[in-house]
């Protein structure tokens, strides 16, 4: 039997075997932001070790950076403390960061693929969860934890369990209205939070291929939210389209090499999978969430789920809404577009589509929030600021904003929140008793409009 990409990719960087049954594997890239180093830094002075390979890490802030005033210093002492040590850190140890002053500040997960430090077959590790987005470009990528974040920056490896594979397949042409965050909301509702635990996902199908990069990257970002440690999709024409010419991509003297190593990574095709799942793109409709995980979420034609199980109980409870009812009609109090799985150009362009013209609903604070300066400078030369502004939007400063809220930018109350971030969890957008749905940027724009939860096809007469 062949092989499929992970365990290519694995073999090739796996240093060695350890005892019970982990191994040593070696990490290509390294991406830092300042919650999750200045600990592990910390760690390696008090051990009198300096990074092994600075040179294969590379920093950003984006968690705690305000979006509005970027003054320095920042209004929250402990922001400002944190942005102090990574500026210290990566001096001291000889480490590229992308400051704001750089030009290239943004959320990490934004950053690394537009500036092509992302390739196919490397392997890829950084202090946060959704780093599976990485895998779009056939890398093997994956979030770790502070005392990890130490591991690799004092030897540029780190101990982990290997993965079981399954194949996630996505067949068909995708229905009006529809976009890859419809698709992976509709997964991880198919396949369950817990689903991915103790797996990698290789996403694949037609449905898969026919998406742009930042459509993969945005089906990758949420192989966590699917219990999937990583999620990866096999690199391709797009895929050496998107990277050439890119800042730290291979240079044309060494283009046709890299490109040929990237063709031999690629899943045989008599690979062995471990599972193989096979879904249907016209069964997907706009998708939204209604509870407190993304499992929880319902094509926007249908109605809330009844059901006696104790977390759909709980769900409704802090939802406040009632089984057997429909959620369109639902009035928001907040629109958020922006974020590693939703912050790009594209993600951008396809809302400022349909809000040209149109005007936010009086009661809603809506915000747009580019992922990079990139992104924010690109938007900016092609009048997309002044669509969403005009619109009604305040035009923000790259970060992670109204993601998790360990910055300025947070709901108030109950106040639900039409988001295009990655999680709905209690709590997750700053206020203890906030309530976010999670939707497509197209579907946030809709709902900023309107000023409740609608669906796009009708607002917008999409057919």
């Amino acid at each position: 039997m062949g092989k499929n990409l992970f365990q290519k990719v694995w073999d090739l960087h796996k240093v060695a075997d350890l005892p019970g049954g982990r191994v040593q594997l070696f990490i290509g890239l390294h991406l830092i932001h300042e919650v999750t180093s200045p600990q592990a830094f910390a760690m390696i002075k008090e051990m009198g070790l300096k990074v092994a390979f600075p040179d294969r890490t590379f920093a950003t802030c984006d968690h705690i950076i305000p979006t509005d005033d970027t003054k320095r210093p920042f209004q929250d002492p402990l922001a400002e403390e944190m942005m102090q040590a990574l500026e210290k850190n990566t001096k001291e140890h000889g480490i590229t960061f992308f400051g704001p002053e750089s030009g290239y500040q943004g959320v990490v997960h934004i950053v690394g693929p537009e500036l092509g430090l992302t390739q196919p077959g490397i392997t890829v590790a950084c202090g946060d969860s959704h780093t599976a987005t990485h895998g779009a470009f056939g890398a093997i990528a994956f979030g770790i934890g502070t005392s990890q974040v130490r591991d690799v920056l004092a030897t540029q490896t780190m101990a982990l369990n290997t993965f079981k594979v399954r194949r996630v397949e996505v067949n068909g042409n995708l229905r009006p209205g529809v976009y890859a965050k419809d698709v992976i909301l509709y997964l991880i509702r198919k396949l369950g939070v817990n689903g991915g635990i103790g797996y990698a996902y290789e996403f694949a199908g037609s449905t898969i291929e026919g998406l742009s990069m930042e459509g993969r990257m945005t089906i990758c970002n949420m192989a966590i939210e699917g219990g999937a440690r990583v999620g990866y999709i096999n690199p391709d024409e797009k895929t050496y389209e998107y990277l050439k010419g890119k800042k730290y991509a291979p240079k044309s003297d060494r283009w046709d090499e890299m490109v040929a190593y990237w063709e031999s990574i690629k899943s045989d095709k008599d690979a062995e999978y471990d599972d193989v799942v096979v879904f249907n793109a016209e069964d997907i409709e706009p998708m939204v969430t209604w509870g407190i995980n993304p499992e929880q979420a319902i094509g926007i034609s249908e109605k809330l789920p009844e059901n006696n199980n104790p977390s759909f109980q709980e769900a409704y409870e802090y939802m406040k809404f009632t089984p057997g009812t429909s959620i369109k009609g639902t009035k928001i109090d907040v629109a958020f577009i922006g974020s590693c799985t939703n912050g790009r150009i594209e993600d951008l362009r396809e809302a400022a589509k349909y809000l040209e013209g149109k005007k936010v609903a009086k009661h809603v604070k809506a915000l747009a929030v580019p992922g990079s300066a990139t992104v924010k400078a690109k938007a900016e030369a092609e009048g997309l600021d002044k669509i969403f502004i005009e619109a009604g939007f305040e035009w923000r400063n790259p970060g992670c904003s109204m993601c998790l809220a360990m910055n300025p930018d947070k709901l108030i109350g109950d106040q639900i929140c039409a988001s295009t971030s990655n999680r709905n969890f209690k709590g997750r957008q700053g206020s203890s008793s906030g309530r976010t749905i999670l939707m497509s940027p197209a579907m946030v724009a809709a709902a900023a409009v309107t000023g409740e939860i609608s669906d796009l096809r009708e607002v917008f007469d999409i057919k």
